[in-house]
């Protein structure tokens, strides 16, 4: 289930890092950042969240705005920590409340299966994940359940469709893997998080909101 921990906002307005620039190994594309400033982050109370995604994540909800028809909620993903760690944060733009949970990467991230994402891939039958910002879109049941379609929003993702990429509930994601074997399994490039938490994830996320995923 969804677990929080609470964070001074204040502390990560001040020393959050600036415009970046965004880079997939195999496909050298550098994205801009928005010509206008983000909004500044807003007063989280909860959640262990690196300052320098939330300022990037913001920055992708400004840019994609046109995409992005709701605002009041987005979510996180921070591949720099393992998949042993919970580092898929679900923030309420409202309240400054964070939560989080696990959430896997794909086999073609971390071939050696060390826990850790070593590259994104954009590209299909990589079973890679891909880093940007995503819309999240409609539920279907499918060949893992009941899922989510997302759409990539940025040229590091935007095979995302045609791959299939989607957030759904899987056994390997489940936190008892971490005391078995010390991280999680792995998805094809999925989000795929635990199956007694896929109802937490739809709930927070709808459609229509961002879904950010990079590392630091």
């Amino acid at each position: 289930m969804i677990s929080g921990a609470a964070v001074a906002v204040g502390a990560l307005a001040r020393s959050a890092a600036g415009p970046f620039v965004n880079t997939v190994p195999s496909r050298e594309i550098a994205v801009a950042a928005p010509a206008s400033a983000p909004p500044p982050p807003p007063p989280l109370r909860d959640g262990a969240l690196d300052p320098r995604l939330l300022r990037r994540a913001l920055a992708a909800l400004d840019t994609h705005s046109k995409h992005i028809r709701r605002r009041d909620r987005i979510a996180i993903v921070d591949f720099a920590a393992p998949s042993s760690e919970e580092r898929f944060h679900f923030l309420d733009i409202e309240s400054g409340k964070v939560s989080r949970l696990l959430v896997a990467h794909g086999s073609g991230s971390d071939p050696r299966h060390t826990g850790y994402l070593e590259k994104f891939s954009n590209v299909s039958g990589s079973n890679a994940s891909s880093e940007g910002a995503y819309v999240t879109g409609d539920y279907y049941v499918g060949q893992h359940g009941r899922s989510q379609r997302i759409t990539g929003l940025d040229p590091t993702n935007d095979h995302a469709m045609e791959r299939a990429i989607v957030i759904h509930g899987a056994w390997y994601a489940n936190a008892d893997m971490i005391g078995a074997h010390g991280k999680l399994g792995r998805s094809q490039g999925c989000f795929a998080v635990g199956e007694a938490c896929l109802d937490d994830v739809f709930d927070h996320l709808g459609t229509g909101r961002l879904l950010y995923a990079a590392r630091a």
